[in-house]
Order: C-alpha cells, then structure tokens, then sequence
C-alpha cells in the first residue's frame, strides 16, 4: 500500500497538502490493520488516536441502558476518531469499533497539531475535515428532529448507497433511531389496496 498516494487522494478530497506536507504526514503516521469487531476504543477511556480509512469501515456507538446505539459510521477516504477525547482530552463517551477487516493511517492528536503549526496546508486540511465532520453531524441531527423514519433512511442511501451490504441494519437501525422491526417495515413496504 503506496501511503503517499493515499495521503494525495485525501488531499485531493479535501484540501491539497504540499510534497513536504505529505512526507511529514507519512513519517509521523503508521499504518495499521485491524478486524472486524475490533474495538479500539471504549467508553470511559482517554485516546489521543486519529484513523483515516484507507479501506473498510468503523462506527462510534453509545451503550445506553444496556442498548447498544450506533452514533456515526466511517468509511474508505474518511476520518475516524473518538472525537471528545481526540479534541479534549476528557474520556470517550463512545466506543469505537471497527466494522470490517480494515486498513487505516493512525495519526495522534500530539502530530496533528505539530502537523499544523508546521504546515498551513496541513492546517487548512484538519480545517476542512473538521468543518465537514460538524457538517455532517448538523445534518443528521437535522434528519433525526425533523424527518420520518423512512426520511431518515432514504437520506443514508442517498450519503451512503451500499451501506446495507456493509453495516449490520441493528446498527442502521438504531443510528436512525428506529428499532429494526421498523426498519424492515421501511425497506419492504407492503401495497396496500
């Protein structure tokens, strides 16, 4: 796996990065395999560690009175952090597991900052993951306040095509806030006369 190359691509998706950029980024960052089920964070715990999913997917859920309630899911070309504790340094409310065999470029809080204050391009690029991290959680929330559930999962199709094939739907269930009876009522309606 070409890590430069990869670290172009991103660039490329969100802010471009100079060569010096990129070399600094590769030379602090590691590449790290993990398998499906693999939890890497848990609730309660401090994690200064940043993924960047070059290939599979994760998801942050809460355990909320023994349920188990998917909060964001990551994928190729994405971002994944336990976000309070990465920006913080309080202790995760989430716990963070992977969803697939996954490879991912680890990077740490401490580098990311060194990064940025070396490297404006560096900079502009956090900006913009950043930025569209928050977008993307004002969306959902949007969606969950004032969308119907069929709304709501007609929407994730629409950011994500081929999630089914790749989240277990008792995790699309509950990021949607639904229970999977629901969401099984929603994906094969009955015609009804």
């Amino acid at each position: 796996m070409n890590t430069e190359k990869t670290l172009k691509l991103i660039g490329e998706i969100y802010s471009p990065l100079s060569h010096e950029c990129l070399q600094d980024f590769v030379a602090c960052s590691k590449i790290r395999s993990f398998r499906r089920g693999e939890i890497v964070v848990k609730e309660g715990q401090f994690s200064e560690k940043a993924y960047l999913i070059i290939q599979g997917c994760a998801r942050a859920y809460y355990i909320k009175d023994g349920k188990d309630i998917s909060d964001w899911f990551t994928f190729e070309n994405q971002f994944m952090a336990p976000i309070v504790s990465f920006f913080s340094e309080k202790p995760s409310p989430h716990y963070v597991e992977f969803v697939e065999d996954s490879s991912v470029l680890e990077f740490s809080r401490s580098n990311m900052e060194a990064l940025s204050s070396k490297h404006h391009d560096f900079e502009r690029f956090i900006s913009k993951v950043v930025t569209e991290t928050m977008l993307g959680l004002c969306e959902r929330l949007y969606t969950i306040q004032f969308n119907k559930a069929d709304e709501r999962y007609t929407h994730l199709l629409s950011i994500y095509p081929n999630i089914t094939n790749r989240i277990p739907l008792t995790h699309i269930a509950s990021y949607l806030g639904i229970t999977l009876e629901t969401l099984s009522r929603i994906r094969s309606p009955r015609k009804r006369i």
